[in-house]
Formats: structure tokens, C-alpha cells, sequence
């Protein structure tokens, strides 16, 4: 839309006496293409097109979004809005918008993947799955996928500014299914980045997929471990998932605004050990989760979370940031024009310490090694997570021993930070998607290898 446009639909907001009106524009195009089977499974590309406006009212929010650019259409969803609060227009002077524009686009080092002809994805997606067969003829299926996305963003408001933003990612994943007499074990890997194709011309595809198939095989014959309380050694990467989900969430101000985390009121007091530094950054270069501003405009940041062990930080949005005081991150986020934004992690991890992996095990008699995690689930307003280990090995007398599959994570986040007692030099971070109330996003999650003192193991 066009400044003049946008200013009329700002001027009809605050004439219906809104504190602050923001308008979203938004066009996104995205392509996939998969595998499963050696057959092609789907190949897509679309185009998706919206405008999100947001009145607010205090800290009281009405959205409304849309398809159409009429601008007849979008006033009256302005006063469709409006309506609900009862409040009446008045003879406020017409609101004028600077002049100055941030605008923020491809890197020069971006392969535009809009001009990327289809086959050279496939390409890709053929050579992971012949590599991955040729494992083992126990491999039965493999299912791998290449996608991307890039998104033209506009956003608007009240205050005057005016931010343009083009933001491109890409994600390739594979899925590799060993089977044996019947027992099955599935491996996966999902690298993304915030790439265009350079990141598929980079990406080591035959390791990933030779990596993923002798895991599937190798873990097809474990056994499993008792169930009980012991210590875990975490792996680093995607073992960050669980710092994500218990931890990550309850430190947004859209949790802590309605009082629903264990950390409401705990800033400045100690919720780990001293070894323990956690942060959300928006700014690195690159990852998946990065942005150069959020969904509200504001440039990105690297925020400390958590520091030795006490509580620096929340996550905050603008409604986050004046219920609870905290001072905004950057960190309002959303899937689409869909949705309104709301305070959501960027790239989080847990920072890299002085502790040795071997170190970790031999500080162990019994416990369990959780080198790889997969997916689970949490509870945000408790911290109740229960998260399955995709790869992990009983350590025995201070010594890595058998493989074991089937071994889930189970407790509450805020109960197991004090219990981290060692933290790995060896820092790594892993591409992911989180849901929540403003949809699905691109975000990172990341850690050390971690011991955890205590926690309940689910066994078979």
C-alpha cells in the first residue's frame, strides 16, 4: 500500500479513539517439494497475500485481518473494530506519517530461491534417499523434503514508524525408517537457516542422510532402560528443545502478563545454579530464528535471560511490556497477517560453560546419556514437559555403556534448572518450529552438553 493509504486507515483509528493503531501488510511466497517412497510426494508453490490491523485499546487488543486491499474494505474493518468498544468519532487533526522509511532487504550473498528452477531441488532430495537406502536393506522408507519462504513485511503504526522488511528462510528434513522382525525406529534431521538457496548448495546432504540412516540402524537393536529417577547427561543442539518449551515459555511476557509461570515475580532472584546463563538473541546472523526487526518493527536484540543463574529478563512484546513493566525485546512475533503478534523466542540457548562431556559421565554411576532428543510436549503454564530421547545410552560407572531407545524426559522446567550442574563447552544450535497463540514460527533452540543431577526417566 501506499503511504497515503495507510495514513487514511491510521487517521480512522485513532478517530475512533485507539491509543495506537498498527497496520501489517504482508506478502509471502513459498515453495516445497518432497520425497517419500522414491516417488515425488508434492511439489508446490504458493502465493499468500494479507493486511492485519490492530487497534489497541490500553492493553486491550482488537484484530482483524484480510485478504482484500479495498480501502473502502479495510475502513470498515477499522470501524467494524471500533464498534465493539462503543466509542465515537471525532474531529481529531488528519495524521501525517515521516518521511523517513527503514527498509531492509536481501544480503548480497542471497540466492534468490524464486529463481530456482524445481529440479534442482530434487536433485538434492534423490541423492539423500539413494544414500540413506544404501545403509542397509533395512531401511524401508525414507521421506525427505526441501522448503523455503520469502516474505515482503510492511508494518506501519500510530507512533510514525514505517518499516519494510524481506526475509527469506530455507529448511530441508529427512525422516529414515530402519525396520527389523517387525520393530521399527525412526531417525530425522530438519537443518534451516535464514538462507535462500545457498543453503541447499551448501548443505552436506549425503552426510546428513548417511548419519541419519546408520542411526536408524544402529538404534533399531537397543534395548531400554528402567524407569526411574536418575541423572542425564543431555546432548547439545536440539537438546535445547526442552530449555525452549519448560523454560523459554514461561519467560514471555504473554505468560507472565497472565500471572500463568512459575517465574511471575522472580527477576533479580536465583532460578538455577551459578553455572547456568541463558539468552534469546534475535541478531545472529544466519539462523533460523533471526530477525532484523519483529513483527512490531523493533530491531532485534540479544537479551539475557537468565545470568550465573539469577533471572535477568523477560521476552516482551508492547502489550507484554506495559502490563508488566518490562522493557520490550523485539521479541513480537507472529506466523502471518493472520495473527496478532505476542512476546515469542527468537533463537534461545543456554550459553556454553567450562565442563568437559567426559567429565559429565564420569561424574555418573547410573544414569541415562540423552545424545539426541525428539519431539514432546509441556505445559506452559506449569512446566510440565514429557519429551521422548531419540538416541541415548545407559552410562555405567562413569562410561558411555548399550544403546537404549524408547526413554522419555519427565518434569517441570523451573524444577529442573537448580539441577543443572555442568555445563559443556561444546555450544550448538538447531533449527525449529514453536507453536503457540500467534502461530507457528522460525526459531532456534540450542545448549552445551548439560548434567542434569535428577530427573524422572520414562523406560519402555
Amino acid at each position: 500500500m501506499n503511504q497515503s493509504n495507510i495514513e487514511t486507515l491510521i487517521d480512522a483509528g485513532k478517530k475512533r479513539k485507539a491509543d495506537f493503531v498498527e497496520i501489517y501488510e504482508e506478502e509471502s511466497r513459498n515453495s516445497s517439494i518432497s520425497l517419500r517412497d522414491q516417488k515425488i510426494e508434492q511439489s508446490l508453490a504458493a502465493t499468500d497475500y494479507g493486511i492485519g490491523i490492530r487497534l489497541v485499546y490500553g492493553t486491550d487488543v482488537l484484530y482483524a485481518y484480510t485478504s482484500n486491499d479495498d480501502q473502502q474494505h479495510l475502513l470498515s474493518l477499522i470501524h467494524l473494530l471500533a464498534d465493539s468498544r462503543g466509542e465515537v468519532a471525532n474531529g481529531s487533526s488528519a495524521f501525517t506519517l515521516p518521511g523517513d522509511v527503514a527498509k531492509y532487504s536481501f544480503s548480497k550473498n542471497i540466492h534468490d530461491p524464486r529463481k530456482v528452477p524445481p529440479f534442482r531441488r530434487l536433485e538434492l532430495l534423490q541423492k539423500a534417499d539413494s544414500v540413506a537406502r544404501k545403509v542397509s536393506s533395512k531401511i524401508i522408507q525414507v521421506g525427505v523434503s526441501a522448503s523455503d519462504i520469502v516474505t515482503n513485511v510492511l508494518i506501519a503504526n500510530s507512533e510514525g514508524l514505517w518499516v519494510e522488511d524481506l526475509r527469506v528462510r530455507s529448511r530441508f528434513f529427512l525422516s529414515v525408517t530402519a525396520e527389523n522382525k517387525g520393530e521399527r525406529f525412526v531417525a530425522s534431521e530438519s537443518p534451516g537457516a535464514l538462507k535462500g538457496f545457498e543453503f541447499f548448495e551448501g548443505l552436506p546432504v549425503e552426510d546428513i542422510a548417511q548419519k541419519a540412516g546408520e542411526r536408524a540402524l544402529f538404534m533399531l537393536d537397543a534395548g531400554y532402560i528402567e524407569g526411574k529417577k536418575m541423572p542425564v547427561v543431555m546432548g547439545n543442539g536440539f537438546g535445547g528443545v526442552i530449555f525452549h518449551e519448560a523454560c523459554g515459555h514461561p519467560l514471555e511476557t504473554e505468560a507472565i502478563r497472565k500471572k500463568s509461570s512459575p517465574f511471575v515475580g522472580k527477576l533479580g532472584e536465583s532460578i538455577a545454579q551459578s553455572c547456568l546463563t541463558a539468552y534469546d538473541d534475535g541478531t545472529i546472523e544466519e539462523q533460523y530464528g533471526s530477525l532484523k526487526v519483529d513483527d512490531e518493527g523493533m530491531p532485534t536484540q540479544k537479551t539475557l535471560l537468565i545470568e550465573n543463574g539469577i533471572l535477568k529478563a523477560y521476552l516482551a512484546d508492547r502489550i507484554g511490556s506495559m502490563e508488566t513493566g518490562s522493557a520490550r525485546t523485539g521479541s513480537g512475533r507472529r506466523e502471518s497477517y493472520q495473527y496478532a503478534p505476542v512476546s515469542r523466542m527468537r533463537n534461545t540457548y543456554i550459553e556454553a560453560g567450562k565442563d568437559s562431556l567426559e567429565e559429565m559421565f564420569a561424574s555418573v554411576d547410573f544414569g541415562l546419556y540423552a545424545k539426541r532428543m525428539g519431539g514432546g510436549s509441556v505445559n506452559p503454564a506449569t512446566g510440565e514437559f514429557n519429551f521422548a530421547v531419540e538416541e541415548g545410552y545407559v552410562i555405567r560407572n562413569g562410561k558411555i555403556s548399550e544403546p537404549v531407545r524408547g526413554a522419555t524426559l519427565i518434569g517441570k522446567g523451573h524444577e529442573i534448572l537448580p539441577k543443572i550442574s555442568m555445563v559443556g563447552k561444546d555450544l550448538e544450535l538447531a533449527a525449529g518450529t514453536c507453536g503457540a497463540s500467534s502461530g507457528s514460527i522460525p526459531v532456534t533452540v540450542g545448549q552445551p552438553s548439560l548434567k542434569v543431577d535428577e530427573i524422572l526417566v520414562g523406560g519402555r
